[in-house]
């Protein structure tokens, strides 16, 4: 019996349909061949080894009709491999065929196979790789970490910027470069701060200022605290939120000579461990403050009582820390001004309700991948942020319920179109949970056991205290980190709610938040600043002040310029009939 081979050569790495041929008989001359070579597995041998990559092999087949069509794998008998490493197939006439062999696709640049088992060293590179990557995709900006020091404790490092200064405790020193890149972007979109810095550059309003500072350390505080010392202050700085700090802009505020004590990832001994960092340095007296959230100053006014009573001036942005003040005044424990600058219009009407409403989105996408239509959200609290978080959630097609206090507050979300409830009625049903009122123990271990199995709870005001965390904490509940900032708790039937950020602030935590609205709040802060610092003796008391309307109107007038917005000026008569000066304000103090 005649001898059949049939060689087979697969696609290149494009995956193309390879059509089907009809195997063509052999020639005379090589049948001959053949017959000298002696054997037929020498034959199949010499054939696929002769067969070059890069040619397409030599086909020899019996010319009688039986021969001529791919043998079908139903009608072959599979022999012994051959020394080529493919496999033989008896077909039912007896003839033998070379299984089609497969080329293996290889990446032009890759020489290692992905089969390969990798050492130890190579497993936990690869480890490494895998969650870095992971916190990248979801966290509030890219991160450039070195792996190799992920583990290490930035307070267990010894590391000097370029000038020889080691009075900072942040990630990694090396990420500067990248860090500025994010402040001059971050510049570019705060127009306001930029043009304070160059009016008041020549005139140093603030010089001999030693501000102490406690906020989210991103590309945006950056360029508030390069303007304050552009106008003569000495700034030192902390982070308000053990999450938020971006690790390359903490470097490079490092590098540019700022005392910056923060990392994202702070355990709460690290917290206030770089608050009294950021204080307690020897021959330093602070004599302004600018807090969010209050905790610098609760830590001053409570270890460093007679730093406190050198302070020439409070700035607070927060809910919480501005209840904080109010609860020391009130008690008659506030021994200096402050000014409230969360209840200023330009950062109630412009960061509490436009920014929430464009990141409250951005921070529930990148942790959760969440289709907001159709699903069924209710958000705690109507204020500023609330009414942001509601409509963008209202936009985008989920049916939104509110939970309020405040009869004027639930009325306003009864006229927009929301429906006012108690959340007990809706905590079994609703598949996302918001908190926004600045308050504690608004979601509590009772509303937690009830939620629904996949209910999506998150916060965003500012405290942490909004979602009874500590609750969940306890042994018959498992929690499972899921993605940076995302963990599922899950109970013992199997039931899983998805918590977001532990209860933090969600936006600032797991996602960015505008620029353009964020240089109004920063402008604002940087007024009041030079507000309180140059006020003569006897303007304000030890109380809380909000931010005189004059300042707010000049606030918004320098973000009009990036719209080509053009103001209308009253004329004499107008001016006169509504009893205004024509250059403002156009407001009573007591107007939010």
């Amino acid at each position: 019996m005649s001898v059949q081979v049939v060689a087979a050569k697969m696609a290149e790495v494009e995956l193309k349909d390879v059509p089907s041929k009809d195997l063509s008989p052999v020639s005379p001359n090589a049948s001959k061949k053949d017959d000298k070579e002696g054997t037929k597995a020498e034959t199949v041998a010499t054939v696929s080894s002769a067969a070059s990559p890069s040619t397409e092999p030599t086909v020899r087949a019996d010319p009688s009709p039986n021969a001529t069509k791919m043998p079908q794998a139903s009608a072959m008998k599979r022999t012994d491999q051959q020394q080529n490493g493919g496999e033989a197939f008896v077909n039912q006439d007896g003839t033998v065929a070379e299984a089609p062999r497969m080329k293996k696709i290889q990446f032009a640049d890759q020489k290692q196979e992905f089969s390969k088992r990798p050492s130890k060293i190579g497993r936990r590179s690869l480890s490494r790789s895998i969650s870095q990557s992971s916190t990248d995709s979801y966290s509030s900006a890219a991160s450039y970490t070195d792996s190799s020091d992920d583990e290490t404790s930035p307070r267990d490092k010894q590391q000097k910027n370029s000038k020889g200064s080691a009075d900072f405790c942040i990630k990694n020193i090396k990420q500067a470069e990248f860090g500025r890149r994010e402040i001059e972007i971050a510049e570019q979109e705060m127009p306001a701060l930029m043009a304070l810095r160059k009016r008041a550059q020549g005139e140093k309003p603030l010089a001999g200022a030693k501000i102490v500072g406690c906020t989210h350390i991103t590309a945006q505080t950056a360029v508030l605290m390069e303007t304050l010392s552009a106008l003569g202050a000495q700034c030192r700085w902390a982070a308000c939120n053990i999450y938020s700090t971006q690790n390359e802009v903490a470097a490079a505020l490092a590098e540019g000579g700022f005392s910056v004590f923060a990392w994202k990832g702070e355990s709460e001994d690290d917290f206030w461990w770089c608050i009294d960092r950021c204080v307690n340095l020897e021959g330093w007296q602070p004599n302004m403050i600018l807090d969010d959230g209050g905790d610098l100053t609760h830590w001053i006014y409570k270890k460093y009582p007679n730093m406190f009573k050198k302070i020439k001036g409070i700035v607070e942005e927060s809910v919480t820390g501005v209840h904080r003040l109010y609860q020391l005044s009130k008690a008659g424990k506030l021994c200096v001004p402050a000014m409230n600058v969360n209840d200023s219009v330009t950062k109630q009407k412009f960061d509490n309700l436009y920014c929430c409403r464009e990141s409250i989105l951005d921070g529930l996408k990148r942790t959760t991948d969440v289709m907001f239509g159709g699903k069924q959200v209710v958000v705690c609290g109507y204020g500023e942020v609330g009414k942001g978080c509601c409509a963008a959630l209202k936009a985008m097609g989920s049916i939104v319920y509110v939970t309020e206090i405040d009869p004027i507050c639930a009325l306003q979300a009864c006229m927009d179109g929301f429906r006012l409830v108690k959340l007990s009625e809706v905590i079994r049903q609703v598949d996302i949970v918001i908190t926004c009122t600045g308050n504690k123990n608004v979601v509590v271990r009772d509303y937690l056991d009830r939620m629904k199995n996949g209910c999506i709870v998150c916060n965003m005001g500012h405290s942490n205290t909004e979602i009874d965390v500590a609750s969940l904490r306890t042994p018959e509940l498992t929690w499972e980190r899921v993605r940076s900032q995302v963990d599922h708790v899950i109970w013992p039937d199997g039931k899983r709610i998805v918590l977001l950020a532990e209860g933090r602030l969600l936006n600032l935590s797991c996602s960015t938040v505008p620029t353009f609205v964020l240089s109004i709040t920063a402008t604002t802060q940087a007024l009041a600043l030079i507000e309180l610092y140059n006020a003569p003796e006897g303007r304000y008391k030890q109380d809380v002040y909000l931010l005189p309307k004059k300042m707010d109107e000049y606030v918004a007038s320098l973000h009009l310029p990036t719209f080509d917005a053009h103001l209308t000026e009253l004329s004499d008569e107008q001016a006169k009939y509504l009893g205004l000066n024509k250059n403002g304000p156009f407001k009573p103090n007591y107007y939010r």
